[in-house]
């Protein structure tokens, strides 16, 4: 979930603005090493809803008999090792949380979810119905499906892989239940007083005086259109809760996140804060103090729910939380939840969800978080050269703009909520993601989010039903060709892919453990893009290069984006050269990623040069051999 609807609450969103998001140095404590992880990771994002979904039938809008689900189990000891091969580092199971569905449980005590505020029919993984728990379609067992996903976690770290789930502080689901919670807990909404539309430690909003009703549209029906005894357009909820994404109608439109509602952070309607704020000066502190700040200070009943159900996983064994929405919710809650993690759990790794890049920094310092989506920045830049809209002019500056902040800026080229490479809608041609993805994964320090299925050029070019073309469904019941190919019935050894896919896997293969092995790719950067622009020969914009180095290791990264072979001379400035300590001469440079591949630099009174011939979609990490 990522666009924000027309209309959410304009007071709510500038009161999750934390303070002014001017550029702040990173302090000692929030350097790359800071974060409490090291290696430069490689999170390969999955839902197990599809991932070991085998059934071929992929029929829009099918049920789970028809077209078949995944399960925990699928995740086998092989087929884990075959992920961590790959060069993952953590795996993120996606969709994994008790989320509403359009399936019967009810011989498990679990209720049914109306279709009417279900999107899809295998739902939403955004829509968390119980935070204790697991989504039961993906157990063998539903009766132990917490067990079930116990054992995935440790068959994940056996297999040397971190586990990361999503938190989604934003919103619950409508029908919202904890069956699993631990003793003492008590349910969202349980103990709200819903004569008024706000409290301090109410943990919804409310329309007072009215009731709920259920979205209308001309062109979209529940299961679309198929009978159901819960799809009668009827959703009981007295008084009406504000939806997800803000809108306080007791009817939502159809396009807002009407299948969930809005968490109160302690957060007035009127934009104002109901808690302590943090002093600014709290950006250079590091988590410890941030977690004494709050130690004596009493917040919102919201802000201490999230902080349980978070150390209950980490008590479960998870390793890290992907926040979804993270900037929907205010900065202060942010200091508080991940200082208490940090607290129990140092090296938990601490994802955000978000695309306002004024307030990166305050999410990062205040909030505590180690990573945030660089999806306006990055992604976006690289995204409009691969479509033609757009020069590397632009990647350029990004990088300029973020330098001091570069290793918390997780990147990717692919996600649940992005469209694949290959598809029709964004490049067509998954060859066209091999430089955007050296460039993603290796121009800072920061983590390489991996979506399964981008290492085969998988598609997703068939209407789902809810979810559309271009995009992997993340709300039908479904299974991904070309996931199904590798499988291969268990066996992981991708028997069924044709050529050109083996070929695109052995590339990212490549590039992702060589991502994570590499210290220079953790050292120091310097951009050749602006200097080749000025000097270059035959360099355009379509092209983009900079250096990393660290100790003995020295590498020069240079992409061509066009379809069009292209010769070129790339210039390294003599500050390069001096910093890598090069006399006049000639030296080596092999690529990693193709070791055939290589190439010459020639260092001539103190400056250097790199005669190079680029194929179409070039992509080379070039090694300095001394």
């Amino acid at each position: 979930m990522k666009t924000l609807n027309r209309l959410i609450a304009t007071a709510l969103l500038a009161a999750t603005a934390g303070c002014a998001g001017e550029k702040q140095a990173a302090p000692a404590e929030e350097s790359a090493a800071g974060t409490g992880h090291p290696q430069k990771a490689v999170i390969y994002q999955t839902l197990p809803r599809l991932f070991g979904n085998t059934t071929e039938t992929n029929k829009p809008w099918g049920t789970i008999a028809e077209n078949g689900v995944g399960k925990f189990n699928d995740f086998t000891p092989k087929a884990l090792d075959k992920i961590r091969e790959l060069g993952a580092t953590h795996i993120w199971y996606t969709g994994s949380l008790h989320h509403a569905l359009v399936g019967d449980h009810s011989e498990y005590g679990i209720s049914n979810d109306d279709p009417d505020v279900v999107k899809g029919r295998a739902g939403s993984p955004y829509a968390i119905k119980d935070y204790y728990s697991v989504n039961p379609d993906l157990a063998e067992d539903p009766a132990r499906r917490l067990q079930e996903f116990h054992q995935l976690v440790e068959r994940s770290h056996d297999a040397g892989l971190k586990v990361i789930i999503d938190i989604v502080p934003n919103h619950v689901a409508r029908a919202y239940e904890s069956l699993d919670k631990p003793e003492g807990v008590r349910d969202f909404g349980s103990e709200d007083d819903t004569s008024v539309t706000y409290a301090r430690d109410n943990n919804f909003y409310y329309v007072i005086g009215e009731d709920f009703e259920v979205p209308q549209s001309d062109d979209y029906q529940p299961l679309n259109g198929e009978a159901h005894p819960l799809a009668d357009g009827e959703f009981t909820e007295s008084p009406a809760k504000w939806t997800g994404n803000g809108a306080s109608a007791a009817q939502p439109d159809i396009n807002d996140w009407y299948e969930t509602v809005k968490i109160n952070f302690g957060v007035r309607p009127d934009g104002s804060k109901d808690f302590p704020e943090l002093p600014a000066d709290y950006a250079e502190k590091d988590y410890r103090a941030h977690a004494e700040y709050w130690a004596d200070k009493d917040v919102p009943d919201s802000w201490e729910k999230f902080r349980d159900i978070t150390h209950y996983w980490l008590d479960f064994g998870v390793d890290g939380f992907r926040y979804d929405m993270a900037g929907m919710v205010p900065v202060e809650f942010w200091s508080y939840l991940n200082s208490s993690i940090k607290v129990k759990a140092p090296e938990t790794l601490l994802l955000a969800e978000i695309y306002t890049p004024e307030r990166y920094r305050d999410y990062i310092h205040l909030g505590k978080m180690d990573y945030l989506y660089d999806k306006v920045g990055t992604y976006d830049a690289i995204r409009a050269v691969m479509e033609g809209e757009g020069s590397t002019d632009r990647i350029a500056e990004v990088q300029a703009e973020l330098q001091d902040i570069a290793p918390h800026m997780l990147h990717f080229m692919e996600n649940h909520d992005e469209q694949r490479i290959a598809s029709t809608e964004f490049a067509g041609d998954a060859r066209m993601g091999k430089p955007a993805m050296v460039v993603s994964a290796t121009v800072s320090a920061a983590p390489t989010l991996h979506y399964f299925g981008q290492e085969f050029g998988e598609p997703a070019s068939e209407d789902a039903g809810f979810g559309k073309a271009s995009r992997t469904t993340i709300f039908d019941y479904w299974s991904v060709p070309s996931v199904r190919r590798w499988v291969d019935g268990g066996s992981f050894d991708g028997g069924r892919l044709a050529g050109y896919e083996k070929e695109l896997q052995a590339f990212y293969r490549r590039l992702l453990n060589f991502s994570t092995n590499s210290e220079a790719l953790r050292g120091s950067f310097t951009d050749l893009h602006e200097f080749n622009r000025k000097y270059g020969k035959g360099y355009g914009q379509q092209q983009y290069a900079f250096a990393r180095w660290s100790g003995d290791e020295s590498l020069v990264v240079v992409v061509n984006f066009s379809g069009k072979e292209k010769q070129l001379t790339l210039g390294l400035p003599a500050e390069l050269v001096k910093a890598w300590d090069l006399a006049d001469g000639s030296y080596p440079l092999v690529d990693q990623l193709e070791q055939s591949a290589e190439a010459e630099l020639v260092v001539s009174d103190g400056d250097g040069e790199v005669e190079l011939t680029l194929p179409p979609f070039a992509a080379h990490i070039l090694q300095l051999q001394r």
